[in-house]
């Protein structure tokens, strides 16, 4: 399908770390979003999902693409793997008040299969409005294509969950998509769920000490280039 429409945000603007930090009307992109028709997904989707939670925060959760809760309602991580997720940030101790959740689609694919190459590129400026926009201290990848979008590697989730990552000015903890977890399974001696705490706490210990660290932000702010 055709792309249509100027877009709003520029994707070959690419946010520089050294630079002062760059500004998206993210109001004009999601109103883009919410009537996009940039790929095929559009013509079966019931709602585009944006994203749910804090975008002036400074926590990202990044996960694949809606189901058919999230297809629904227009909201992400509404159904038993949001519940999952909301339950172990409540183990761990992270306020879901700092925190951001949405994914690398925005509208289900059918049946839930996995994203395709040319959906997710025709979805990619949105996501990286939305970064741009909040440019979050620590983004949390759930699962394989968040994370493999994100650092830019061919990277399985097994591989690199756990680990800490610096990417687009931020750390990056990728760790196991909660469906996954839900699905059982052992990784490492512990479980799925098991090991999604213990990302998790190593989440909460990253912003704890990125907090702790002098803030050398700026106050200027340049505009994104937008057409």
């Amino acid at each position: 399908m055709a792309l249509s429409g100027a877009f709003l945000y520029c994707p070959t603007v690419t946010p520089n770390p050294s630079s002062t930090p760059m500004r998206v009307d993210i109001d004009a992109v999601r109103e883009q979003a919410l009537a996009c028709t940039r790929c095929a997904l559009s013509e079966g989707r019931t709602q585009v999902v944006w994203g749910k939670g804090n975008l002036d925060g400074d926590l990202l959760f990044i996960g694949e693409a809606p189901g058919f809760h999230e297809d629904q309602q227009g909201i992400p991580f509404v159904g038993a793997a949001g519940q999952l997720l909301d339950k172990l940030l409540d183990e761990v101790g992270i306020p879901k008040s700092r925190a951001a959740v949405v994914n690398v689609l925005k509208c289900r694919p059918p049946n839930n299969r996995d994203p395709a190459p040319e959906e997710i590129e025709s979805c990619r400026p949105y996501l990286d409005a939305q970064l741009a926009h909040m440019s979050p201290k620590v983004i949390v990848t759930l699962g394989n294509f968040a994370t493999k979008f994100i650092l830019e590697e061919n990277i399985g989730i097994t591989k690199a969950r756990g680990q800490k990552y610096e990417r687009r000015g931020a750390v990056v903890v990728p760790t196991f998509h909660p469906a996954a977890a839900l699905r059982g399974g052992r990784f490492g001696g512990m479980s799925t769920v098991d090991a999604m705490r213990h990302d998790l706490t190593t989440v909460k210990e990253t912003l704890a000490s990125l907090e702790s660290q002098p803030d050398e932000s700026v106050d200027e702010t340049e505009q994104l280039g937008l057409f």
